[in-house]
């Protein structure tokens, strides 16, 4: 029989294990058979030196598909490659370096911290992952964060699964026409040819679950995207056993029909939790990542009144090893649904056309349980039922947590919503060039990123690293960034039926001696993505100053279903287009996480100047923080708490005037002057050697302030201590691990933190 799990001691083994099938059927060299292994692993995402493997096996298709395995299917010419020594040599070193981490992890923080504490794997479940830009089953922040989170799991071997669905359409890709007009177009993903596997049942037969759904059962096949150590199940929906009608339910992400999106998360929430059943897994603790995965709570409650338990113990069971995220203070994001509408779709599920049978979950007390604050009887409030039915829940900033509590006091209580502020994976976002420094000056490991190891706080000592060699590495990932952004942009503009002339002068975009600002994020109004366009003739003369001009590149999406954020689109195109502004603003389509790389390694300034306080966090900001890039944002979300006051620029003040259209023109006047008066000047301020000296001091600060702090190595021990150990029923000794690992000093200068970010929330 296959097992899911292998223990070595009654309590957690570092290493979840689900079996799967065998994939795509394409023929290797024997020599080379540990490509097979390291194909099917999204370790390769976040280590360069597999990426470039594959790019060595075959530049072109690597090129087109970023994608290991499409590589692999190829025609290769394997011959020259077992031919060649260099290539050998580095094949075996990077084989090696997968081996030794997927071993086990007993020498990292969770197993160093809290050894033998756990007997089973945290749960998380989540609509959307943002692994890598090749599986396309993510659209924007909330899954980036939580592929973020998955990778950070592995690197410190915390026993852990992920869940979500299998989007064989994914999410938009994004093209604007030559009138700034936002098209969309889905993919159809083979999922053969993807870096997933299907789960393999204990007949080694491949799962597949079902569920209940009015009239008929629905067949959900479990595929696998192993992600380091820790494996996510994703369900797919598309296979011959339905019904044409249910095949595309796990289609699009996000996608626009309500009752559609009903579907897509009772597979998340309850096919989810029978996925993991049928692996014989059990759980120590369940993580709802935001509202979306529900269901899982009700189909828990289910399994236990089946299994004898009344409503209310079945429930109490429940709610005390499950946690939730909420990660969004903006309606749109919290997940309502019409009552009838769960009643008739979800009530098969649960058995409730006979709410006395065995089995059954009476479904108007889970209705009751789902009641928003306002107490409408009509909706279904998601984000209402896993607040209830969680032992504890966090916000995504320590502002957040002071919003979320305003916004969800009638129905607290006693209790609070905690604080545990996003971060994000250095590995992952952390350019080439300056992981080069960290590691090569400071010997600094950003998969084992704890102030505990020997690398230590590698942050304090940036002093080390050579004001020439700090600020040579920034201009190279600057450079990048020009030559992917003048490619893009061509394309774009080729379609567009631009002259050739046009095209030629997009040789000159992006120049890398010029200060460069980057905006790149969803596209919803209250972020004002066109905040910098109030006054467009004090922006036409900043940025075409004979002396000191400045660029600034856009990107980013809007949902379909959203015209006002598409129009923003449109008007920054147009914006872009225009005679005083064409050359030196530019918009990049189809925003992923290829485009958000290069963006946040490469641009000078970080923009965000969302409206306060609806930016529950941002991560963005964190990522480009990490490269040195200087943030200039609104205090809100993540830099209330991240603004030191040295470290880059707030724009504004905490002051919120209830007259919108007054405080976005007081915003857009402070963020003129903080660009005229400061930023500019300071960048174009250059000593005897060229280098911007007082720039590069604050570049220094702001990856002092933010790579320990804001990253998600910080955030997981947070999780940990704070969430996950007290629901797996863990007696720990709570200690500030947080406030304790926070930098210090950075070789004598002390980084100081905002008012903002002592005592919030």
């Amino acid at each position: 029989m296959a097992r899911s799990l292998a223990y070595h001691s009654p309590r957690m083994d570092p290493l979840v294990r689900v079996p799967t099938m065998p994939g795509a059927p394409f023929r290797l060299p024997p020599q080379l058979e540990g490509l097979r292994p390291l194909a099917y692993n999204l370790w390769w995402t976040w280590h360069p030196r597999a990426k470039v493997l594959f790019n060595r096996i075959d530049a072109a298709a690597w090129t087109r598909y970023r994608n290991p395995v499409a590589v692999l299917e190829g025609a290769v010419d394997w011959r020259t490659l077992l031919e060649d020594q260099d290539f050998l040599v580095e094949y075996q070193a990077v084989i090696a370096d997968l081996d030794a981490y997927v071993a086990n992890g007993r020498n990292h923080w969770f197993h160093r911290q809290y050894p033998r504490s756990l007997e089973g794997p945290v749960a998380y479940f989540c609509a959307e992952y943002g692994f890598y830009e090749s599986l396309g089953i993510y659209s924007g922040g909330l899954g980036v964060l939580a592929g973020d989170h998955l990778k950070t799991a592995s690197d410190m071997a915390l026993p852990f699964i992920g869940v979500g669905l299998m989007y064989r359409k994914g999410y938009f890709r994004q093209t604007i026409d030559a009138d700034g007009h936002q098209e969309h177009a889905y993919p159809d993903y083979d999922l053969a040819r993807l870096p997933v596997l299907r789960a393999a049942d204990r007949y080694g037969d491949p799962l597949t679950v079902t569920i209940e759904l009015p009239g008929r059962t629905l067949h959900v096949a479990v595929w696998v995207a192993q992600v380091g150590r820790v494996p996510t199940l994703l369900l797919d929906t598309d296979n011959n056993e339905n019904d044409e009608a249910d095949r595309p339910i796990s289609h699009i992400l996000y996608v626009r029909g309500r009752e559609m999106r009903l579907h897509q998360e009772l597979v998340l929430g309850v096919a989810g939790t029978r996925a993991i059943r049928a692996l014989g897994i059990s759980p120590a603790a369940w993580h709802l990542n935001e509202g979306h995965s529900a269901f899982l709570l009700a189909e828990r409650a289910r399994e236990l009144v089946a299994g004898g338990a009344s409503f209310d113990r079945a429930f109490e069971q429940v709610r005390s090893s499950s946690v939730f995220t909420i990660h969004t203070p903006v309606s749109a994001g919290n997940e309502r649904f019409d009552a009838d509408l769960v009643r008739r779709v979800a009530g098969p599920l649960l058995g409730t056309d006979d709410p006395s049978a065995a089995g059954s979950i009476d479904i108007e007390r889970l209705l009751l349980l789902g009641r928003g604050v306002d107490d409408d009887p009509r909706q279904f409030d998601m984000t209402a039922l896993s607040l209830r039915l969680s032992c504890a829940a966090n916000a995504v900033s320590q502002l957040h947590a002071a919003t979320a509590n305003a916004t969800w006091a009638p129905m607290l209580g006693e209790r609070r919503i905690l604080g545990i502020t996003n971060g994000v994976h250095a590995p992952t976002w952390v350019g080439t060039e300056m992981n080069g420094l960290y590691a090569n000056v400071l010997g600094a490991d950003l998969d084992d990123l704890d102030p505990q190891t020997k690398a230590g706080r590698f942050w304090e000592h940036l002093a080390r690293i050579p004001e020439r060699d700090l600020w040579a590495a920034h201009q190279r990932q600057k450079s990048e960034l020009a030559m992917f952004a003048r490619k893009r942009l061509r394309s774009q503009f080729a379609r567009h039926g631009e002259a050739p002339g046009v095209l030629e002068q997009l040789e000159e975009a992006l120049d890398p001696e010029i200060l460069t600002i980057g905006f790149a994020r969803r596209f919803a109004t209250y972020k004002r993505a066109g905040l910098l366009f109030t006054d467009v003739e004090r922006l036409a003369r900043l940025l075409w100053h004979p002396e000191r001009p400045v660029q600034i590149v856009f990107a980013g999406k809007a949902h379909p279903a959203d015209r006002p954020g598409q129009g923003v689109i449109q008007q920054i195109f147009e914006r872009s287009r225009s005679a005083g502004l064409r050359g030196r603003v530019f918009i990049l389509e189809d925003y992923d996480m290829r485009i958000a790389r290069f963006l946040v390694q490469g641009v000078d300034v970080w923009l965000n100047n969302p409206r306060r306080p609806l930016e529950a966090s941002g991560t963005s900001g964190m990522k480009a923080a990490q490269n040195g890039v200087v943030n200039a944002s609104i205090l809100d979300g993540w830099w209330d708490e991240g603004w030191t006051g040295d470290n880059g620029w707030a724009i504004g003040s905490r002051e919120q005037n209830p007259d919108e259209g007054a405080q976005d023109w007081a915003d857009a006047l402070d963020l003129y002057r903080i660009l005229e008066d400061e930023i500019v000047p300071r960048y174009y301020e250059r000593g005897p050697s060229g280098i911007p000296t007082g720039w590069t001091e604050r570049m220094r600060s702001s990856i002092a302030s933010t790579i320990w702090r804001f990253s998600t190595t910080r955030m997981l021990h947070e999780y940990t201590e704070q969430l996950y150990l007290p629901a797996a029923g863990v007696p720990i000794d709570h200690r500030t691990e947080r406030k304790a690992a926070e930098p210090k000093a950075v070789d004598g200068q002390a980084v100081e933190r905002s008012p903002a970010s002592l005592g919030a929330g």
